[in-house]
């Protein structure tokens, strides 16, 4: 089973757009789609399309509708009961693909309800395969709270004696992501999910000296997969940074390699990166080695491009055999 984390959920609204986004003008929107999000809820979302045992840990009260739309879609959660209402994120797709994203910062977590997040997810964590630790972090809680509740899961697992620790996938931006390579090897994830952006500022708070913009690291794999090295080299299990349409690098300490899928008519980005995270643990599950999770990770990022709104996709919707894997040096 896998268990995801999502701090800060939303209630994500995707408005699709007859023509390019016109600044300052009035504009008709040709659909408008709604779905529970967030990062760690879309994870959970893709691996229940896949038949995957999946659980969703998110704050918010009986009635919002994030919870709601969880149980209309049939995705497990465990909710902690909150008072304020969760947060509406709206992205503006346009006819080539492009997106605009809005997001609100959401409810502010007092310390007491951090507490209890982290104690529902110890909860409901045992026995799992994978903790997935997504997404933004609501106003109130501190950058290193996916550092600490990293500790806390293998805290608790090694007082128990007998069982084993899931593994912990940690997919965010920013400060919260920079936390993740702070602190000793406890708090350090088994995985992260970058995308080139956030790759690059990664590599660099790992002391990489080849500092790179995420342009630069999207056109060139070799430089993506050196940046990624170094942050390997820091403590972190694996790194498996998406590149857009140019594909995927995973980076462990035994390898690196490339994953490029054909072009596809990409008709919304929202989730894809979510969706590869999921093709990643979905392939992990089945015992794959790291090449082929990589390849089900591009393989999944692909058909979410190429889907609507905020749709994620099924299994039987990615196509990995036109998955194409290079082996890529390190360093």
């Amino acid at each position: 089973m896998i268990v995801t984390l999502t701090a800060n959920p939303s209630l994500d609204r995707t408005v699709s757009l007859p023509s390019a986004l016109l600044r300052g003008e009035v504009q008709r929107a040709l659909s408008v789609s709604q779905e529970s999000g967030g990062k760690g809820v879309n994870v959970s979302r893709a691996l229940v399309a896949s038949g995957l045992e999946t659980v969703a840990v998110l704050p918010g009260g009986d009635s919002d509708p994030v919870l709601a739309g969880l149980r209309d879609t049939g995705v497990p959660f465990a909710a902690l009961a909150i008072h304020e209402p969760l947060r509406t994120n709206v992205a503006l797709t346009e006819p080539d693909g492009v997106t605009t994203k809005i997001n609100e910062p959401g409810p502010v977590l007092s310390d007491e309800l951090q507490e209890a997040l982290i104690g529902l997810l110890l909860e409901r964590s045992r026995g799992a395969s994978w903790v997935v630790l997504a997404g933004s972090l609501p106003p109130g809680v501190p950058a290193d709270f996916y550092a600490t509740v990293t500790r806390r899961l293998r805290s608790a697992d090694a007082g128990n004696g007998t069982r084993q620790s899931p593994r912990i996938a940690v997919d965010s931006s920013g400060a919260p992501l920079a936390a993740a390579l702070s602190g000793d090897a406890s708090g350090m994830p088994d995985l992260l999910k970058p995308n080139a952006e956030e790759l690059a500022e990664l590599a660099a708070a790992a002391g990489f000296a080849a500092a790179s913009t995420a342009d630069e690291l999207e056109a060139d794999p070799e430089a993506a997969a050196a940046a990624a090295a170094a942050v390997v080299r820091s403590g972190v299990g694996a790194v498996l940074a998406t590149l857009g349409s140019k594909g995927a690098v995973l980076v462990t300490s035994d390898g690196a390699w490339l994953a490029t899928h054909p072009p596809v008519k990409a008709v919304s980005t929202v989730g894809a990166g979510d969706s590869s995270l999921a093709g990643y643990l979905l392939a992990s599950c089945q015992g794959a080695a790291p090449a082929d999770c990589l390849r089900q990770a591009v393989a999944h990022g692909a058909a979410a491009a190429s889907l609507p709104g905020s749709t994620v996709p099924a299994v039987h919707q990615t196509t990995p055999d036109a998955v194409t894997i290079t082996a890529l040096r390190k360093d």
